[in-house]
């Protein structure tokens, strides 16, 4: 398969309200859209999100990364794939999904129907009163789990109020982004048992804090920031310092190494507040775990409703939330298409 021409749009989405969490503030997410054209004029869509509010690479830098691919003479699947390996994980991650969409548009006779994906709620940090009040707001919506991000005030209160007002059948989880020391996270997952927390994610920054938190908590602690490759997962699962992991494409570099990782720790998908072609191809992934996304022997929600977070779209054909069910779109491969007008709309 011989790709003929390739396109980088930077571009943002801007947030209904502040994104607060424990690393700081977003008031919209910088991304980058790429297009590969095949010589039958098949288009496959990826999609890089830069994590630079965790250190990592900018949005420049992915997108030259992504334009110098196209700079190439002979350009085919095969060329691209081996390319891709030295790129960083946001570039890798949209380069390797655009040829996975691409590849299934070609097959586009194929039989893709997918199931929907049960997914969590993403609260953004805050007085409890407010996260309250926006936890209700989900929970009308028909969400069950209840992701709260906590590491920026009153942690126990905040997952109080969420218990108290939710009743004894929501799932909580928390996540502090590994911003609390040992001795913090031990006092907070103390404080917070009683309220039937179902997980806490990264609430250490390392691994060997993590080994230290999990034999003093029952709590299940889940990776997120430790995980990044096989070789992370399979130390982690050695050192027994988290039972599971949350898997974000851009951050591990794309599908396939997240079907890795979920070979060696039970796994569920999150967003890295992807646009509409990382969810869909987040979805497609969680989809695919099967039983190597189960923990404890019962499925987990995946964190992939984000779309709801923001206050636009550069799609006119997406995946669609009903409730908490997350549901792919028709089309073949990832089966996103592009809103034109709203995507120059939304360039950076």
């Amino acid at each position: 398969m011989r790709i003929a021409s390739l396109e980088v749009v930077p571009y943002a989405l801007p947030f209904e309200q502040p994104y607060v969490t424990a690393r700081g503030t977003l008031t919209r997410r910088e991304m980058a859209l790429l297009r590969l054209r095949d010589e039958d004029g098949v288009e496959g869509l990826g999609e890089a999100v830069p994590l630079s509010m965790r250190g990592g690479t900018s949005l420049r830098q992915v997108v030259e990364e992504l334009e110098a691919l196209g700079g190439r003479d002979m350009l085919d699947e095969q060329s691209l794939r081996g390319s891709a390996a030295a790129l960083s994980a946001p570039a890798r991650c949209a380069a390797l999904t655009a040829l996975m969409d691409l590849r299934g548009r070609r097959a586009a006779g194929a039989d893709g129907a997918q199931q929907p994906l049960r997914c969590n709620a993403t609260l953004t940090a805050g007085d409890p009163a407010g996260v309250v009040s926006e936890a209700e707001r989900w929970a009308a919506d028909g969400f069950s789990t209840f992701k709260l991000k906590l590491g920026t005030g009153d942690d126990a209160a905040q997952v109080r109020a969420v218990r108290e007002a939710l009743g004894p059948r929501a799932r909580i989880r928390v996540d502090a982004n590994g911003a609390w020391d040992l001795e913090t996270a031990k006092r907070i997952l103390a404080e917070i048992e009683p309220y039937e927390v179902e997980l806490a994610e990264q609430p250490v920054a390392t691994v060997e804090q993590a080994v230290e938190l999990a034999a003093s908590t029952p709590i299940p602690l889940a990776a997120d920031e430790s995980v990044e490759t096989r070789a992370d997962a399979e130390r982690v699962a050695a050192s027994g310092a988290f039972a599971m992991t949350g898997i974000k494409l851009c951050k591990v570099g794309g599908p396939e190494e997240a079907l890795e990782i979920a070979e060696v720790l039970p796994a569920y998908v999150t967003s890295a507040l992807d646009g509409p072609v990382g969810i869909a191809a987040a979805l497609q992934v969680a989809q695919s775990l099967g039983d190597l996304g189960r923990a404890a022997g019962e499925s987990l929600a995946h964190g992939l409703a984000t779309q709801r977070l923001f206050a636009s779209t550069v799609a006119s054909v997406e995946c669609e939330l009903r409730g908490d069910l997350l549901y792919p779109p028709e089309g073949p491969g990832l089966g996103v298409e592009i809103d034109e007008r709203a995507l120059e709309a939304h360039r950076l």
